[in-house]
């Protein structure tokens, strides 16, 4: 192994070398392309997302059993005059009824046959107000959210037939014209992947532009700027059909939020990976004249690093397989795979590219060696990134002051994560404008917000009389309590829908559960019901999200640590060096949390955002944690080499102003990267993009610059520890020292 990689590295950087590397890829992007399917085709949007024995999935499987004529999902057509419902919208309504009863959509399961009823009887169903009427329609449980969109276009359709005005194209509020919005789970449903979907193409392109934008201006080379994402391009035509494979397989389940992520993900670590071997190659170009040998020599030098980092980030992502909650397990494959694919494109199919232009893809900057230069009477070029190496001497010169200063400054923003809000409303994420979040404001300004989705109850009665209902009625949160149903099978199985006073979406609504169960289980005890805690089940969209929560939860608490420990066990067997592994998690740790307080600052205060979704701290720390530790491999590499050849506090500055432009750089990309996220319309990516872009940001500008060296400065040769035999022999004495101390 010790010899085949530099082999591999001379191969890939060789005259015939890089021609087949090139070619290879080709060959690979083309053979996958035509066996396997894209994964844009293999999207699962109804995926899974709590396991069966889950108290949600385990109340819906025994009403599935015991109340099978209820298993469709409601679309609840919500229709609105501002200045009240007349007559003939009623009869209009009933008429659209018929048609749907007699010519139902595709996927329809079951609608109320409100056509056979006098419109006074209609009228008992309008709001109080008498502005607002709500049409329920069942649709199958196991139609597939693209066949439930297409039914309701049909839907929408027949609507126009029946109504002298569209009404779902009729602008809320409108006082002369009649309004209807489709909300509820159908609509719901529809209304998300519809916003992803719609963000596939925009998000690919926006980060497309954005990384071009940011190489054209680090660069000043057109021909640099594209060779990176011609790498990056060329790794996702390969992982798409693996993944595709993968997905028609059965073997992994993806939806569009994964693809979205990882498609900014790959773009922005890509290029970071590029960034790091092209700096290395730009660099030897200027003392070796033959751009083989400068390309093998980059490689060898940059390779460990990328390496290092690239395996950082696959096996964090790929902890995520422990995760309960379905939406963060999908995260594992697609991203790891997607950093691994572009780790190794970026070990061989980028240096190929650039061995074949060789100082050419620098243009019109080319780099050259002192004789070149000479030949041209032409100046030596300046020293590239003066900051850093200023920044690594304030770092040497004042390591305690430094190391206050920046721990103060992100421990205040760490401090401030504590406050931070959050939510699991599904609702909340979409814009103010979308059908099924008009249609909810609607119902819960007219009507209960719980007619939205209500609660369902099942009680294990035992047969006897037992006043649950009267219970229920009794919460100061239940708006309305249906009448008992008795279950298929076992008659002592009721069952009740429970309207809450509240958005059923809310947190408000989640914590009342645990008081709702509490009720109906004392209820139970009290008429002789034993384990009575046993004998009831709680379904429905609230309690699914509290399931969502306590999941969430639970995975964090099972895998935040994991990734830690891990990126320990890697760390330590890179740099050998304790010391370091402690500090450098801790510092990535302490950027995390003040990723987080700044981002609620920015997002709460700034943009009045009330919470964020529930999910994006697990999310942000994968990322943030992975990717920080990134810059401090290759910074931490840099300085660790040069400690070899010159004293730590000289090393320290070299190391800092060697990487510190090119850290810098791909900080920068990939912070915009992220922040392409928050031009979707898709809340929980806007978090999402905003705290990961936040957290890479103080990485890259204040933990990895001064943070981390100022570390190493106070550290001394402790820094090292128990690796200590590598350093400059200008310290003997300090590593005799070390080193005895770590014999006693």
């Amino acid at each position: 192994m010790k010899n085949f990689i530099p082999t591999v590295f001379r191969f890939v950087s060789g005259k015939t070398g890089r021609w087949l590397t090139l070619l290879a890829w080709i060959c690979l992007v083309l053979v996958l392309s035509l066996t396997l399917p894209q994964a844009s085709s293999q999207k699962n949007e109804l995926a899974a997302n709590l396991s069966e024995d889950s108290p949600s999935q385990e109340a819906e499987a025994i009403i599935n059993k015991e109340f099978p004529n209820e298993q469709g999902t409601p679309a609840l057509i919500t229709f609105h005059r501002e200045a009240g419902l007349t007559d003939e919208d009623l009869t209009q309504i009933q008429e659209l009824a018929g048609k749907l009863s007699e010519e139902p959509v595709a996927n329809q399961q079951s609608i109320a046959p409100l056509h056979q009823l006098p419109v006074e009887v209609l009228k008992q169903q309008v709001s109080e107000d008498e502005t607002t009427f709500v049409l329920a329609v069942l649709f199958e449980k196991s139609a597939a959210t693209a066949d439930l969109e297409k039914s309701l276009e049909e839907l929408q359709n027949t609507a126009s037939d029946v109504f002298s005005t569209d009404p779902f194209q009729t602008k809320i509020g409108d006082a002369d014209n009649l309004s209807a919005r489709t909300t509820g789970p159908v609509g719901i449903a529809v209304d998300a992947a519809a916003l992803f979907s719609q963000g596939d193409l925009s998000l690919l392109i926006g980060t497309v532009i954005i990384v071009l934008i940011c190489l054209l201006v680090i660069y000043r080379s057109p021909i640099l700027a594209f060779i990176p994402l011609i790498g990056v391009g060329i790794a996702y035509l390969v992982i798409s059909p693996i993944l595709g494979g993968m997905g028609k397989a059965g073997w992994i389940e993806f939806d569009s939020q994964s693809i979205a992520i990882m498609t900014v993900l790959l773009f922005g670590a890509g290029t970071d990976y590029c960034l790091f071997l092209i700096s290395k190659y730009r660099s030897l170009l200027k003392v070796e004249t033959k751009k083989e040998i400068a390309m093998a020599n980059a490689l060898r030098r940059s390779g460990g690093a990328v390496a290092m980092s690239g395996l950082t980030v696959v096996f964090s992502l790929l902890v995520l397989l422990l995760a309960e909650y379905g939406s963060i397990q999908r995260f594992a494959v697609p991203f790891s795979l997607a950093i691994l694919i572009m780790m190794i494109a970026s070990l061989t199919l980028v240096p190929a590219i650039l061995a074949i232009f060789g100082r050419i893809s620098f243009f019109p900057f080319m780099p050259k060696t002192a004789d070149m230069e000479k030949a041209k009477k032409a100046k030596k070029p300046k020293k590239t990134w003066a900051i850093g190496e200023f920044v690594g001497k304030i770092a040497v010169k004042h390591p305690w002051k430094v190391t206050i200063i920046t721990t103060v400054f992100l421990g205040i923003f760490a401090l401030l994560s504590l406050k931070t809000e959050y939510t699991y409303d599904t609702l909340s994420s979409f814009p103010e404008d979308m059908p099924s979040r008009e249609g909810f404001s609607i119902i819960s300004e007219h009507f209960s917000a719980g007619e939205l989705a209500p609660a369902e109850i099942v009680v294990q009665t035992e047969g006897k009389n037992i006043s649950v209902e009267d219970t229920l009625n009794e919460l100061p949160y239940v708006a309305k309590v249906s009448e008992g149903e008795q279950g298929k099978d076992d008659a002592g199985m009721l069952k009740y829908s429970v309207e809450l006073n509240t958005n059923p979406y809310s947190n408000e609504a989640m914590e009342k559960l645990p008081d709702l169960r509490e009720a109906v289980e004392k209820t139970l005890s009290d008429n002789g019901i034993a384990n009575s805690s046993d004998k009831v089940w709680i379904g429905g969209i609230t309690a699914e999200q509290l399931d969502t929560k306590e999941t969430a939860d639970g995975d964090a608490l099972l895998v935040i640590p994991i990734i830690i420990v891990m990126i320990a066990v890697l760390l330590l067997a890179y740099l050998r060096s304790i010391t370091a592994m402690i500090y450098l998690i801790a510092t990535v740790l302490l950027s995390y949390f003040s990723a987080l307080g700044l981002g609620w600052v920015i997002l709460h205060y700034g943009f009045g955002v009330d919470a964020i979704q529930g999910l994006i701290p697990l999310y942000a720390f994968v990322f943030i944690v992975a990717l920080g530790e990134d810059y401090n491999i290759f910074m931490i590499s840099s300085i660790w080499k040069k400690s070899k050849e010159m004293p730590l506090t000289q090393a320290i500055k070299e190391g800092v102003a060697e990487s510190g432009g090119v850290i810098t750089s791909a900080g920068v990309i990939l912070a915009a990267t992220f922040m392409v996220l928050t031009t979707l319309p898709i809340q929980i990516l806007v978090h999402f993009g905003t705290i990961t872009a936040i957290g890479v940001l103080l990485d890259t500008f204040v933990v990895r610059p001064f943070l981390v060296p100022s570390i190493t400065a106070l550290c001394k040769k402790a820094a090292f520890w128990p690796a200590t035999k590598h350093l400059h022999e200008s310290n003997e004495k300090e590593r005799e020292k070390l080193e005895n101390n770590q014999t006693v």
